[in-house]
């Protein structure tokens, strides 16, 4: 169980089984943006601080490479993932979407897009009719991600969606329901399924590195700089949820799963949002759950936005342990097996490669699924399962109670 003086101390719920809004009002918000869906829309944003665009429009890729429609141009489309596909090897940069029309120009036109494979948020619909756009990757706010994953298969366009894949499980569900109609590919950008140290965290535990497990604890924390939800979408509860467990702390949640190989059985959980802050007006600092898997392991997740920075994933057995510090970031992974092996060492270091691959690797391998017709790794069916224990979590945090839960993630009525 969650230690019971975390709720003594402030701790409150948010909801799961209930309607988002139901279950931000139990746990004491005002009513707003939330529930009143059609408030979270696409806008144009200015250009955020050290972009560094290319100077040059990227190389000329092989003919089967996967053209990729950017939408939404923010600090992570342009700092990270975009820059990444000059290093995929099947997968390029045929279109950009946004409503700022400066910001638009500019990305555009140093990737090599065509004026009118530039679109506003109004056009986007014209996508439909561009034979150089294959898939579209949805990279705005995570309360607008089912809307526009529905309008890019509308437009007959394969998706990668950021994650979380979306606020609701019910939205989930409707854009795999809307993907199978389309025929079209639905994959998640769960990029740690494609960075080798959590990839070699993965091929070691699946080897009983460790032994039987025992204990799953994973935090990823931040604090965040001074902020309102008119200033900052990951503190508007209409685009961003609950705030860092849909954020950094999925990271934690995903890597208790795929190391465990497990669905938990049950969960406990507390969350927490400190008065009279306006970072956390509309959303939560702090959140933690506990989690029991039908082996007897058990899982400990904390995330935060307002406590020192740490990002870490610890699997300990009954012979070993299993140390990822970093864990999860865009670079700089470690990874270390703890414990005597047979040839006598009691801690080895794993150097599997380099962990800024993982862009790239994603990148090239929606253009395999939609190209080859091969399996997809980070389907759609896996962020509807995730969104379905985020759920849980703020249902038991809000009831103050242990919340047990069927093999697909729902929660027992």
């Amino acid at each position: 169980m969650i230690d019971k003086n975390l709720t003594r101390r402030g701790f409150i719920g948010a909801g799961g089984g209930m309607a988002a809004a139901s279950l931000m009002l139990a746990a004491g918000f005002p009513a707003a943006a939330h529930q009143e869906r059609g408030e979270a829309r696409a806008t144009g944003q200015p250009m955020p601080d050290g972009v560094e665009l290319p100077a040059t429009p990227p190389r000329k890729k092989r003919a089967d490479s996967l053209g990729f429609a950017i939408v939404g141009l923010g600090g992570y489309a342009l700092n990270q993932m975009m820059p990444r596909f000059a290093d995929a090897e099947r997968a390029h940069v045929s279109a950009v979407v946004s409503g700022n029309p400066d910001k638009l120009r500019k990305v555009g036109d140093a990737y090599g897009v065509p004026r009118d494979a530039q679109y506003s948020y109004e056009s986007f619909a014209d996508i439909a009719q561009n034979p150089n756009v294959d898939a579209v990757y949805i990279v705005l706010p995570s309360g607008l991600h089912a809307e526009w994953t529905e309008r890019a298969f509308a437009a007959g366009k394969h998706v990668l969606c950021e994650k979380p894949m979306a606020l609701s499980s019910a939205e989930c569900e409707r854009m795999i329901a809307v993907s199978r109609r389309a025929d079209r590919k639905l994959m998640i950008g769960y990029r740690s399924h494609f960075e080798p140290h959590n990839l070699k965290a993965m091929d070691l535990m699946a080897q009983d590195a460790v032994g039987p497990l025992r204990l799953i604890r994973s935090e990823q924390a931040s604090r965040m700089e001074p902020t309102t939800p008119s200033e900052n979408w990951r503190v508007n509860r209409a685009l961003a949820g609950g705030g860092p467990l849909e954020d950094t702390g999925i990271y934690g949640l995903q890597a208790a799963l795929y190391l465990s190989r497990e669905m938990p059985e049950s969960i406990s959980a507390a969350a927490f949002r400190p008065s009279g802050d306006p970072r956390f007006a509309e959303i939560f600092a702090h959140v933690a759950s506990q989690w029991r898997f039908p082996s007897g392991a058990v899982a400990h997740l904390a995330t935060s936005y307002d406590s020192l920075g740490t990002n870490f994933v610890h699997a300990r057995g009954a012979t070993g342990a299993l140390i990822m510090e970093p864990a999860t970031s865009y670079s700089g992974q470690n990874l270390v097996l703890e414990g005597r092996g047979a040839d006598g060492r009691t801690s080895r270091d794993f150097e599997p490669g380099d962990p800024t691959v993982q862009f790239a690797r994603q990148l090239d391998h929606l253009a395999d699924a939609v190209r080859d017709g091969t399996s997809i790794r980070t389907p759609g069916e896996m962020g509807l399962r995730d969104v379905r224990l985020i759920e849980a979590i703020y249902a038991s945090a809000a009831a103050g109670r242990t919340v047990m839960l069927n093999p697909d993630g729902t929660m027992k009525s």
